[in-house]
């Protein structure tokens, strides 16, 4: 299962972003496969918040187009939202610890947790997920 961290979908979707050409054919690709792709309601929210904020540089939306945005991804067949469960606490915490987490890095440890208890791999040009014992992640701008 693909899990993505919301800053290459902000990427794929910010045509002012130094990244915006690769993500966006990462995107693509996985959109046009079959494989599984995990959506975090915690990516959910973060693509919206970033993505609506005029503070921020870069491509910015109002309101309805980045809700079109998700509700489109949520149409797509291979698309399954991603909730915590039964495990996800003790994941979490265990990501807390291990990952020597403070701060705003907490919202990494979630998502990484989230991650594992899913089986999936996490996909993220963030390289603080290496922090967390036991994630798989990648940054697919990086493969050839």
């Amino acid at each position: 299962m693909i899990v993505p961290d919301a800053n290459l979908l902000i990427y794929a979707y910010d045509s002012e972003a130094v990244q915006h050409g690769a993500a966006r054919a990462w995107l693509e690709k996985v959109f046009s496969g079959s494989e599984v792709f995990g959506l975090p309601w915690q990516t959910i929210s973060a693509f919206i918040r970033i993505s609506t904020n005029s503070r921020l540089t870069g491509g910015r939306f109002p309101m309805l187009r980045a809700i079109g945005v998700v509700q489109h991804w949520m149409g797509l067949k291979q698309v399954r939202l991603l909730s915590p469960g039964d495990r996800h606490w003790s994941i979490f915490q265990r990501m807390l610890i291990d990952g020597q987490v403070r701060g705003p890095l907490t919202t990494d440890a979630e998502l990484a947790a989230l991650t594992i208890e899913y089986g999936g791999v996490l996909y993220t040009t963030d390289r603080d997920f290496a922090r967390f014992p036991g994630l798989r992640w990648v940054n697919p701008l990086l493969e050839s």
